[in-house]
C-alpha cells in the first residue's frame, strides 16, 4: 500500500483524542510530501541535522516534533522552530532548552521522558527523579519551557503483559503529576507512548499521542 493509504488506515483507526506523530526519520522529503498531501501535519525526527534540512525545504505549516535522544549542543539549532520536544531525559538538557528558547523569544513545549523499560539502553528520568526535579528550585526558575506531559517507551519485548505493565506505569505517573504538580495546568495533557509495534496497546492503556513510522512509511530508506 502507498504512504497515503497507510496513513488513512491508521488515522481512521485512532480514537478522536489520539494525536498521530508520523515518524519520518531516514525517509526522504518525497515521502513526507506524500503524507502531507494526505493531510498529515505533525512529523517526528530524531537527528538535528536531518531535521534542520527537512525543516528548511518542506512546507512551513508542518509541526516538527523531536523524538530522539537530544544532545545539549544541538538544542540551539532546533530552538527557533521546534513544536514539541518529546525526549527531555535530564535536567541539564531542559536547562539548555530553556536558555535557547529565551534567546529566541519563545516558550518551547516539552515532554519529560520517563524510564520504565527493563533495558538500560533507554533514556529518561526514573519516577523518583521525575518528582524530585519537578519540586526543585531549578525547575521553578525555567520560564521559557512548558512541560505539557510525559513520554516513555515500553520494554523491547514480545511479552504483551510486560509492555502493558510499562504503559500502565507511565499512565500512573502521568495521572499523579496531573493531580498534583500540574493540577491547575490545562496544558499538561499529553501522554506520548506507543510506536508502530505497540501503539494499539498503548492507546488501551491511556496514550493520547502515538509515534508511528514504519507502519506509515515502510522500511527506512536511508
Amino acid at each position: 500500500m502507498s504512504i497515503s493509504e497507510n496513513l488513512k488506515n491508521i488515522s481512521s483507526s485512532l480514537p478522536g483524542n489520539v494525536t498521530l506523530v508520523a515518524i519520518s526519520k531516514f525517509h526522504p522529503n518525497e515521502s513526507i510530501e506524500e503524507a502531507y498531501a494526505a493531510g498529515q501535519r505533525i512529523f517526528g525526527e530524531s537527528y538535528e541535522q536531518e531535521l534542520s534540512q527537512k525543516q528548511r525545504t518542506l512546507p512551513t505549516d508542518i509541526q516538527w516534533h523531536f523524538i530522539g535522544h537530544l544532545q545539549s549542543n544541538k538544542v540551539k539549532y532546533i530552538a527557533p522552530y521546534i513544536s514539541l520536544i518529546h525526549s527531555v531525559d535530564n535536567a541539564k538538557l531542559l536547562k539548555e532548552i530553556n536558555k535557547q528558547a529565551a534567546k529566541n523569544g519563545r516558550t518551547i513545549d516539552c515532554l519529560l521522558q520517563l524510564h520504565v523499560a527493563k533495558e538500560e539502553t533507554k533514556y529518561g528520568f526514573f519516577e523518583d527523579e521525575f518528582e524530585e526535579f519537578l519540586d526543585s528550585e531549578a525547575f521553578a526558575q525555567m520560564e521559557n519551557v512548558r512541560i505539557t506531559g510525559i513520554m516513555g517507551m515500553a520494554s523491547n519485548t514480545d511479552d504483551e503483559a510486560r509492555i502493558r505493565e510499562d504503559f500502565k506505569k507511565l499512565k500512573s505517573v502521568f495521572d499523579k503529576a496531573k493531580a498534583t504538580k500540574f493540577k491547575d495546568k490545562d496544558y499538561f495533557n499529553i501522554l506520548s507512548m506507543g510506536m508502530s509495534g505497540d501503539y494499539e496497546i498503548a492507546i488501551e492503556e491511556g496514550s493520547n499521542m502515538v509515534r508511528i513510522g514504519s507502519a506509515i512509511f515502510g522500511p527506512r530508506q536511508y
